[in-house]
């Protein structure tokens, strides 16, 4: 029998870890009226999560129940398998996080980056994706 080489190794482990997550249940905490916030929970869906979305005026009191810092603050919050989601978090940065299983609280887009999920138009920008803690602390888990 032929050894498997290790590029299709790599990809069956890669697709067997987000096969993993699909239908995973996220909760997104949104504005009634914020259009962004529905493209981005369409995203989510169209890569393999179950989205339930909960309408609130009071995001303030959302985040701060969530530890989400200032400097990390965009426009919607979820909470997924314990992990805070803030902003435009593209859903491949989600099922990495749900399949490397970090030690932080969660991953932020601060801002709402165009050509971010949910933020598409004429442009794309550069943004980092980062990882935060209840400290206060973050890191850059991705770059876009």
């Amino acid at each position: 029998m032929k050894p498997i080489p290790k590029l299709i190794t790599t990809l069956l482990i890669s697709l067997f870890a987000s096969a993993g997550v699909a239908g995973e249940l996220i909760a997104v905490y949104k504005s009634p009226t914020c259009g962004c916030c529905s493209a981005w929970i369409e995203h989510l869906k169209a890569n393999g999560f179950d989205v339930q979305a909960h309408d609130t005026t009071r995001m303030d009191q959302v985040k701060q129940a969530l530890g989400v810092q200032p400097q990390l603050a965009s426009c919607h919050t979820a909470e997924v398998a314990g992990y805070v989601i803030e902003g435009h978090v593209p859903a491949s940065d989600i099922h990495r996080l749900l399949a490397e299983k970090p030690a932080v609280a969660g991953l932020a887009a601060p801002g709402m980056p165009m050509g971010s999920p949910g933020m598409e138009g004429p442009r794309k920008d550069h943004y980092q994706v980062l990882t935060f803690d209840r400290e206060g602390n973050s890191r850059v888990y991705a770059e876009h």
